[in-house]
């Protein structure tokens, strides 16, 4: 088995984000990978409105699950879960989804779908770029309150201005109607709201709760572990 994570948005190095439960799965034999998303800069500049989108996204996850026959679990985080509902599509070695406060969406939709209209105040657009990004001051009481003072602090150097075509680049394909599935509602979240994550959930094989805020894999690593590793 291995461990294919693909990040939320608006940040880079994803195997930094899923570091501390990679260590833990790598002591049980257990490797991993995060692909790098374009769109977030992680490959070149991001580009703005002419830059890489969700279909480079989708393209770069595609190669990384390609690129190996071991039976895979794609782990699927935020803004992940759209990436991942195409690029999972169809792919033998995929046997599982874990997504972990993810948007889930149908053909057809797109990230501006699960709106009210208006930008979430912690995001910081810059139309003329064509980017948008996490404000800095609130990304720890947004997304790491439950997280020890040193990751937070790393954290901060982690951020990455993300191309916003993606918030309206629908998906080709919703991988999840296909696989078994497990939905990690994160209770304490404050930047994806559980009540979201709940109507979510409803479309998954399985449901799981934890009290935890954004990023459980970094406030409560053995815990995704253990849910890995029984999956």
């Amino acid at each position: 088995m291995r461990v294919v994570f693909v990040h939320g948005a608006c940040v880079r190095d994803g195997s930094w984000w899923w570091h501390r439960t990679a260590e833990l799965l790598r002591e049980q034999g257990v490797p991993s990978v995060a692909p790098a998303l374009p769109s977030c800069g992680e490959t070149g500049p991001p580009g703005g409105a002419d830059g890489p989108g969700l279909p480079e996204d989708v393209a770069a996850v595609r190669r990384v699950l390609r690129a190996d026959d071991e039976p895979t679990v794609v782990v699927a985080h935020s803004y992940g879960g759209i990436v991942t509902a195409e690029a999972a599509a169809g792919i033998d070695s995929v046997r599982h989804l874990l997504l972990v406060s993810s948007y889930l969406p149908e053909v057809g939709q797109s990230l501006s779908d699960f709106g009210d209209g208006s930008p979430a105040p912690f995001l910081d657009i810059d139309p003329g770029a064509g980017t948008f990004g996490v404000r800095p001051e609130l990304l720890a009481d947004t997304f790491l309150q439950d997280c020890d003072p040193e990751i937070r602090t790393q954290a901060a150097d982690h951020l990455a201005r993300q191309s916003v075509q993606v918030t309206g680049q629908p998906v080709g394909a919703a991988a999840w109607q296909h696989l078994p599935s497990t939905y990690l509602v994160c209770t304490q979240d404050r930047g994806t709201p559980p009540r979201l994550q709940h109507e979510f959930a409803r479309r998954a094989s399985n449901v799981v709760e934890l009290e935890t805020g954004h990023h459980p894999f970094l406030s409560r690593p053995a815990a995704v572990r253990d849910l890995l590793l029984s999956l």
